[in-house]
């Protein structure tokens, strides 16, 4: 029976929690089920949306065949993965459109996976392994050399007070070199097993939606960023050059590739983040359609495991990056305190001049990719949270059938069971509070300067 079960994420039914009776009852009013068995034939026609106003005009392209599970309560059981290689990687367009950040990551020896006829694989012992890890050697002599330059500079008598805050800055931004190895490499079973539940998604939606799941202008987006990220790093390392007095030509050589992999770092963010708010839109675009139909119940639940599956994809994002994204966002966090700081101290105290224009440049900079990391985050929650449950609420229950108003119930504890965050491995969520803390702590950062003192 319906009133003793519920759906607890991971494909398993158990006793229900006080908080989700409580909850299903509200859902209840709210809908105003009738759940009377006389009526039940008359209730056997499309669902009418509340408030939809022919949002949902486009048509699928292609029909597949009919996809039947075995147990449609259960959502991992009796699913096992695909093992059709070339099935899979027919049907994998996120692979085809991102596949140009992959190959620019492997270049650069941030994140050496491969990637096989519809499988993607980590090995520490694969020649993309190997090569990263020769590369990342080679840096390092270059990263150590200018890296010891900086302490001895730092440690010199006599500085001005901003030059140490420009050396304790410049040091912060050679630190993500260092930590690449373990924040990085370490978690790169965990990549791959994302970009392979990305892979397996896509020909389930296919197979349960019959269309196919596309990304608009994702893989232009993905070459444009891959181009500008470098472009960026120039820029930014070169403005360094031409406005910091000891910053030598010779220094911009360990910086260069470090401020390229955090531009990419936030591109490969901003990419996932897209990624998933087309397949949400998409998903609720067939849902709607689905909810039109006759005998909607049983697709109620494929679409119910599509969205599941939807939003432990965004938790193992943020479990396969945790720490590099955790460390990306420490030390933007900090960088950008420190050189807020030192600016408007440095402007107080002797008014404004080049070296304060350095600082802002990378606060500017700093803030700016920490914008963009907790606002697409932002944004994709949105999308497969909230607004995909106020479609569900827009559907006037009074016009489908008992067991169809249950499936809308069992979807939207669902939702309530399962909330889409991105959640870095338990220790921290992306979103638009991270900005806040940053903002309110460059305010407060006038009080670090008395601390100094």
């Amino acid at each position: 029976m319906y009133g003793g079960i519920y759906d607890n994420g991971n494909g398993m039914f158990g006793e229900r929690m006080n908080d989700d009776r409580s909850f299903v009852r509200r859902t209840s009013r709210i809908f105003k089920i009738n759940d009377e068995p006389e009526k039940t034939a008359d209730l056997m026609k499309p669902a009418v949306f509340l408030g939809t106003n022919d949002r949902f005009e486009e048509e699928p392209r292609s029909k597949a065949p009919k996809y039947e599970r075995k147990n449609q309560f259960s959502y991992n059981e009796d699913r096992p993965p695909e093992r059709d290689g070339k099935l899979l990687e027919e049907h994998d367009h996120f692979y085809d459109d991102t596949k140009a950040l992959l190959v620019l990551f492997q270049i650069m020896g941030v994140m050496p996976i491969q990637r096989t006829v519809g499988t993607t694989t980590f090995e520490w012992t694969s020649p993309t392994t190997l090569y990263a890890i020769c590369l990342w050697v080679a840096e390092t002599i270059i990263v150590v050399l200018v890296g010891l330059e900086r302490i001895e500079n730092t440690f010199k008598p006599g500085k001005p007070f901003d030059e140490y805050i420009y050396n304790i800055i410049f040091l912060c931004i050679l630190t993500p070199h260092f930590l690449l190895p373990m924040a990085a490499w370490s978690y790169g079973d965990e990549v791959a097993k994302y970009k392979n539940m990305w892979t397996h998604y896509q020909l389930r939606y296919y197979k349960v939606t019959g269309s196919t799941l596309e990304y608009p202008n994702l893989k232009r987006m993905c070459v444009s960023l891959c181009l500008l990220s470098w472009i960026i790093s120039i820029v930014v390392v070169v403005s360094q050059f031409y406005l910091q007095p000891g910053f030598t030509m010779w220094h911009t050589s360990a910086y260069y590739h470090i401020i390229a992999m955090l531009d990419c770092l936030c591109a490969l963010w901003w990419i996932n983040c897209t990624a998933i708010g087309s397949a949400s839109k998409g998903l609720a675009l067939n849902l709607h359609k689905a909810l039109e139909s006759t005998g909607s119940a049983a697709l109620l639940v494929e679409y119910r495991s599509l969205w599941l599956d939807l939003s432990h994809m965004m938790q193992q994002l943020g479990k396969a990056y945790s720490n590099m994204y955790g460390m990306y966002c420490l030390i933007m966090f900090v960088t950008t305190i420190i050189a807020g700081y030192g600016a408007f101290s440095e402007i107080l105290d002797h008014g404004f001049s080049l070296k304060e224009l350095g600082l802002f440049v990378i606060a500017g900079y700093c803030m700016g990719l920490l914008y963009i990391i907790c606002n697409e985050a932002d944004h994709a929650t949105r999308k497969v949270g909230l607004e995909f449950q106020e479609r569900l609420l827009n559907v006037n229950l009074a016009a489908v059938d008992v067991q169809t108003q249950k499936e809308v119930e069992m979807f939207l504890v669902s939702i309530y069971n399962n909330p889409p965050i991105y959640s870095l491995n338990g220790y921290a969520i992306i979103n638009r509070q991270l900005l806040s803390t940053v903002r309110s702590d460059i305010v407060n950062s006038r009080y670090l300067r008395d601390v100094i003192q």
